[in-house]
């Protein structure tokens, strides 16, 4: 049993199509786990500026040793202080600093939906593509196939003195450039599959056919990069608000507890004693009144930045729409092309096999033959990428949508 169920293991893993392809990618692309890991340093930064509200702690210790007591002073002094602080007012500060940082938390996510979608984009294309790559391929073995076919029986008529030595030559110059360009191809293949199973984070052994749903719709949502744009904005705006709040008042509130002890002590006049324990409160306020526009000039730096990325908002904005239509036309072209290719194939096809049957019967030579081979390869595998990037128009139609890609698979 345990056996059946390791042979079973890689075909569940590896046999994959298209969607959970794009599933698994959520979970094991590095860059992916990278913005996950920004959104949750960002997370901690807002619990930290939230609990700046609250008082705060803190302990301290001291020793002091002089080589000579002189009156009123001990030779040596030490203790220990707790100190309890509160901000009462900071103008501001802490609130535009939570805005902040929940805007850079919210830029964050944005970006990591934002990588997301372009990474199920990136795999989308890289897959069909390999898909274009197998058909072409496949058809370049079977030509191959057809090829050595005829070179085998081109030579025993050449053994019998039925056929020139040029009547092999051309056929085996035919057959070893199909050899050569299928041994590229798989290259290219296994080239652009390593780099898919990088972005995939798995190992891929097969590919399965996957479609999307075929559908037109008027309903779109806005990019994660825009939504990522906006909350940049956002939090520059907060920031700029938060330079200004050091202009306000800000009001502290500090109580000091101390415990003393000491050694080496000097006689003290009657009635005098050191003081054994030290309670102090504390109330500050501070108020900037001159920097010579130090933090005007900050402030206005920070607007300009927001003022740049409201043009790149407005661009983002504008390029989705640009997009979108191109995406509508790509489509219309590719099923186009299909049709084209259809057609181009089914008459390469038949013009094959008749001049296949005349090439046989000795009516046309071998240079006749080869061509109408080549074009029968050439037809075939431009009719299987066609179908391959009509998926792959689909694909960014339903991005620039803003739509997940994961939820229009048919």
């Amino acid at each position: 049993m345990k056996k059946i169920v390791f042979i079973c293991i890689p075909f569940i893993l590896f046999a994959q199509n298209l969607q959970t392809l794009l599933e698994i990618s959520k979970k094991n692309n590095y860059e992916i786990q990278s913005k996950q890991f920004l959104i949750h340093s960002k997370e901690k930064e807002l619990r930290s500026v939230e609990k700046s509200y609250f008082p705060t702690l803190d302990l301290g210790a001291f020793y002091q040793r002089d080589d000579d007591a002189i009156p009123f002073q001990p030779g040596i002094t030490y203790g220990i202080k707790a100190t309890l602080s509160y901000e009462l007012y900071d103008g501001g500060k802490r609130k535009y600093t939570l805005e902040q940082k929940n805007a850079e938390r919210k830029e964050k996510e944005f970006s990591y939906q934002d990588s997301i979608a372009k990474t199920a984009l990136a795999i989308t294309e890289e897959f069909y593509n390999i898909l274009s790559q197998k058909a072409l391929l496949e058809a370049r073995k079977d030509a191959a196939k057809s090829v050595k076919e005829e070179l085998d029986r081109i030579k025993r008529f050449y053994e019998a003195e039925l056929a020139t030595s040029d009547d092999v030559d051309r056929l085996q110059s035919a057959y070893d450039r199909n050899m050569y360009e299928i041994e590229s191809l798989k290259l290219q293949i296994l080239s652009a599959k390593k780099m898919l199973e990088l972005s995939v984070g798995m190992k891929i052994d097969s590919f399965e056919n996957s479609q999307f749903q075929k559908i037109d719709t008027s309903s779109i949502q806005e990019l994660p990069s825009i939504g990522s744009l906006k909350a940049s904005k956002k939090a520059l705006l907060y920031t700029a608000e938060q330079i200004q709040s050091a202009y306000y008042p800000h009001i502290s509130l500090q109580d000091s507890f101390s415990w003393y002890g000491y050694e080496d002590e000097p006689q003290l006049p009657a009635g005098i004693e050191y003081l054994d324990t030290q309670n102090s409160a504390m109330a500050n306020m501070v108020l900037r009144l001159v920097d010579f526009g130090r933090l005007k000039e900050e402030k206005e730096a920070v607007l300009l930045q927001a003022r740049a990325l409201q043009q790149q908002l407005l661009y983002a904005q504008k390029e989705q729409k640009i997009q979108l239509e191109i995406a509508k036309e790509r489509i219309k072209t590719a099923k186009i092309n299909i049709r084209s290719a259809k057609s181009a194939y089914k008459a390469a096809k038949s013009a094959l096999e008749t001049i296949t049957k005349k090439y046989q019967a000795g009516l046309v030579d071998n240079v006749v033959y080869l061509d109408a081979l080549a074009n029968n390869t050439s037809a075939k595998a431009l009719y299987e990428k066609s179908l391959n990037d009509l998926e792959i128009a689909y694909a960014k139609y339903y991005y620039y949508l803003g739509k997940d890609l994961e939820e229009m698979f048919q």
